[in-house]
């Protein structure tokens, strides 16, 4: 028993200077490589714990070793931009000047739901409120907000504002959501002429339709 509570110590304290030698990040801010090499380090550093007839130092060699590479990759991003690029990637830009760039949302597999539940998470209910939205290459989405959502707010002016009740997904990359389209007391009739509006014949052909609480519709055509 003594034996395994002076190796976990051991273990607990070199990797706990390991990654302070690595800087300061939340987990959630990651990146793939560092997220990668903290599992593989945790595994390895529990190896000698598990079988106490392992030398104490071939775990402890292990979770060094990658500590230090993650060290040495973090260096060479520094100095140099195309290893970076290379390692880590770059950020992605998913909606520019308002506009929802569904190439991008694809080739970085990041859906509807998930880029609503993003902005929902930072205030915003509509996207058509966004001037920007980047996707870090550490997984983070970074908003900029139209100018006339920032700074002064009606309510800062005394202005009576309307209901900021969220708008509803009513059609999701193609997939028509037939229980949000029934709650909300549309049919298909009102569906397809909204459709013909658009110069469309088909719901899949949509990207995204919403819905706000007056029933004023919002709609992005699928991109080729």
């Amino acid at each position: 028993m003594l034996q395994v509570i002076l190796r976990s110590t051991i273990i607990y304290l070199v990797l706990l200077a390991g990654f302070r030698l690595l800087g300061k990040r939340q987990l959630g801010e990651l990146e793939l490589n560092e997220l990668v090499i903290a599992m593989l380090v945790s595994d390895f550093a529990s190896t000698p714990l598990q079988d106490l007839n392992m030398p104490l130092y071939y775990g402890i060699a292990s979770a060094l070793t990658l500590l230090l590479l993650s060290l040495l990759f973090s260096f060479i991003s520094l100095k140099s931009l195309r290893f970076r690029t290379a390692f880590y990637g770059t950020p992605t830009v998913i909606i520019e000047n308002g506009r929802l760039i569904q190439s991008a949302m694809r080739r970085n597999r990041f859906t509807v739901d998930e880029l609503l539940g993003e902005l929902r998470v930072q205030g915003i209910m509509d996207l058509r409120s966004v001037k920007y939205a980047i996707l870090e290459t550490n997984g983070q989405l970074s908003i900029l907000p139209a100018a006339e959502q920032q700074p002064l707010t009606a309510g800062d002016m005394g202005i009576e504002t309307e209901d900021n009740t969220p708008p509803v997904l009513l059609i999701n990359d193609g997939r028509l959501l037939r229980e949000a389209l029934a709650a909300q007391g549309l049919d298909r009739g009102w569906l397809q002429k909204l459709l013909k509006q658009h110069g469309l014949s088909h719901h899949r052909q949509v990207f995204l339709l919403s819905v706000d609480s007056k029933k004023r519709a919002f709609l992005i055509p699928k991109g080729r």
